[in-house]
């Protein structure tokens, strides 16, 4: 016995030594998107405060292109010592489904530390808009099949799979409407050219409290504490339901001693309610994941819904 408990110790004495050395410099807190995007405020949000647990600054480094995976590629690549991390989204899993080959594994390149925050999208309609509801949605495109559209911000994105999600659970054929990014998709449901829209609480909020916009439902199985009044899509279409997701992730291979030690510090972080209202402001509701093994299985299950959804709907893949 005293053997066996001499030679565990002698096993874990360098990963304590590497959890009490680290962090020693800077860490970089990379993410796939444009400064000043979602994925930029969401992770500027964490990284002081994560910076203050960890005692080392957390610089945030965007390296925008190909929807995220021009940096999910390099961090994959960087090493595996917990000062390169990336701040992934749900976009990540979206890819995964939709491209036949990428330069990493979504999964295994990475080791996952925590979720962020989880948020629902929002299903909502021009305020003068003959659907007053989601039933009214149902009941026009059950009646006239493939004259009713949706906008998305691109062929694949998560509005667009959300869409085509909501048309097999209601059992309805709409008219899919993709744009290339930007402004167009909500413009132009604002100008009445287009009739529905999948889309962020961030990108409808102002719009709906403003009255320019009517949301219909929200795509979360509870209401969203930013728009109490808009009611589950769930109640209508039972089932339906999508989350996207904000966390963060390294490369494989980090030290189990280093990936405890941010796992902690994050759950930490997100425990702080001055960042659970500032992530709240973006949509989303801090969601610590209890290890980076959950957070694994939660990706993974994310990965296998939308790759379902892309060949139930003959998406073409890239």
């Amino acid at each position: 016995m005293i053997r066996r408990q001499l030679f565990a110790a002698i096993l874990a004495a360098p990963l304590v030594a590497q959890a009490a050395g680290y962090p020693d410099r800077p860490i970089t807190l990379v993410h796939g998107f444009n400064a000043g995007g979602n994925a930029d405020v969401v992770a500027r949000i964490i990284a002081l405060p994560l910076s203050k647990e960890l005692g080392q600054s957390v610089v945030v480094d965007p390296k925008a292109g190909a929807g995220g995976n021009l940096a999910s590629g390099q961090v994959a690549k960087a090493p595996a010592d917990g000062y390169t991390l990336i701040l992934q989204t749900g976009g990540h899993a979206v890819s995964a489904a939709m491209m036949k080959k990428q330069p990493f594994d979504p999964l295994e390149s990475f080791d996952w530390v925590s979720v962020v925050t989880k948020f629902p999208l929002v299903l909502a309609v021009n305020a003068q808009s003959r659907f007053k509801n989601i039933k009214d949605v149902l009941v026009a495109a059950k009646a006239a099949p493939g004259t009713i559209s949706f906008s998305s911000v691109g062929i694949g994105s998560t509005q667009h799979l959300s869409g085509e999600l909501f048309q097999a659970a209601a059992g309805i054929e709409l008219i899919h409407i993709p744009y290339k990014g930007g402004a167009a998709p909500l413009q132009d449901v604002l100008g009445g050219r287009v009739d529905l829209m999948f889309d962020s609480v961030t990108v409808t909020r102002t719009h709906i409290e403003s009255g320019k916009l009517r949301g219909l439902g929200v795509t979360s199985t509870n209401r969203a504490p930013q728009l109490p009044s808009v009611p589950p899509m769930k109640d209508s279409v039972p089932g339906f339901e999508v989350t996207s997701w904000t966390g963060v992730a390294a490369p494989r291979g980090l030290p189990p001693a280093v990936a405890q030690r941010l796992h902690e510090a994050l759950v930490k972080v997100l425990a702080q309610p001055d960042v659970v209202k500032q992530l709240e402001a973006t949509g989303g509701v801090a969601s610590p994941s209890s290890s980076g093994a959950e957070m694994k299985t939660f990706v993974q299950a994310q990965v296998s819904r939308w790759s379902k959804v892309v060949k139930d709907a003959n998406v073409p893949m890239q």
